[in-house]
């Protein structure tokens, strides 16, 4: 199914994102995950891709298993950088043949060990990949957008008109880097919605399962944790399992907030694991406070 469908069409929404394993048990342990998490029934579930395309090969063979062996709807990452068009074109045409119908236009990363002779790539920013997935292809096409701005980013407003020219590109809708203060993504919302953007804008939640990890993860995209939920964080930094309990009540209270004040679903950054995602996602379908808006 189309993501842009599935947006128009299904309440509650919600999607999980997964990274490609490098091992065969890593592998097997993914499935797993996968099968284990159909149950809640998601949208979609995304497959990412290592930087520079580095694990294009497994984010192509893991979207093929998980869409046709157990049966979840697949959008599989797309990157640019480091890429020559006969590549993306061989990428786009091994999804189309998979049949798979969605995918997420990025610019990406390039890997570290590339050498400074690396030919150009094919085309330097998401904006310019979407284009000629637009033009090209019948896929579904979904970009990503930053509340609290790009790293790269000059300011706000250049990373808005940034994601303004995604959209006008072929973008049908947009996944938000992961944040931990809900005024931010809505405060982000409203100022997309008067520059003319008006494609569903999906926020991406990362529950927190370990402080060091969660650290790390914030400094390379830029995000901010709340100072109150930092100092709990940190009386709890050695204790995992007190770190990954809080981790998932706030996710829950975040994503309760979400849905009640008119967030189009969430998208879970699993980091291939079950256990957090499926209780918070668990919680959220059990509860009521939010249905008034789901019902509309």
């Amino acid at each position: 199914m189309r993501i842009s469908q599935a947006l128009a069409t299904q309440r509650p929404f919600f999607s999980f994102e997964f990274f490609p394993p490098k091992t065969e048990e890593a592998r097997v342990h993914l499935l797993e995950t996968a099968r284990t998490l159909r149950e809640l029934r998601p949208a979609f579930v995304s497959i990412t891709y290592g930087a520079g395309g580095s694990t294009r090969a497994r984010t192509i063979e893991v979207s093929k298993q998980i869409q046709n062996d157990i049966g979840l709807n697949v959008m599989a990452h797309v990157t640019c950088v480091a890429s020559s068009r006969a590549e993306l074109r061989n990428v786009l045409g091994d999804l189309e043949a998979a049949g798979i119908e969605n995918v997420l236009t990025l610019r990406g990363d390039a890997p570290r060990e590339m050498p400074l002779d690396t030919p150009p790539a094919a085309f330097a920013h998401a904006s310019d990949l979407a284009a000629m997935v637009a033009r090209n292809y019948r896929f579904c096409i979904g970009a990503a957008c930053y509340p609290e701005k790009h790293v790269e980013a000059a300011s706000l407003e250049d990373d808005l008109h940034n994601l303004k020219r995604k959209v006008d590109a072929g973008a049908e809708f947009l996944i938000t880097q992961l944040f931990f203060e809900n005024d931010k993504y809505f405060e982000f919302v409203d100022r997309a919605r008067q520059l003319g953007i008006t494609v569903p804008i999906l926020p991406g939640i990362m529950p927190i399962t370990n402080y060091e990890q969660i650290q790390r993860f914030t400094a390379m995209c830029g995000a901010t944790i709340p100072p109150k939920l930092l100092a709990e964080l940190e009386v709890r930094r050695d204790e995992p399992k007190a770190v990954e309990e809080l981790g998932v009540a706030f996710a829950t209270l975040q994503c309760t907030d979400l849905l009640r004040r008119g967030a189009p679903g969430i998208h879970f950054y699993t980091l291939n694991k079950s256990p957090a995602t499926r209780a918070i996602v668990s919680a959220l379908l059990a509860a009521t406070a939010w249905r008034t808006f789901i019902n509309r």
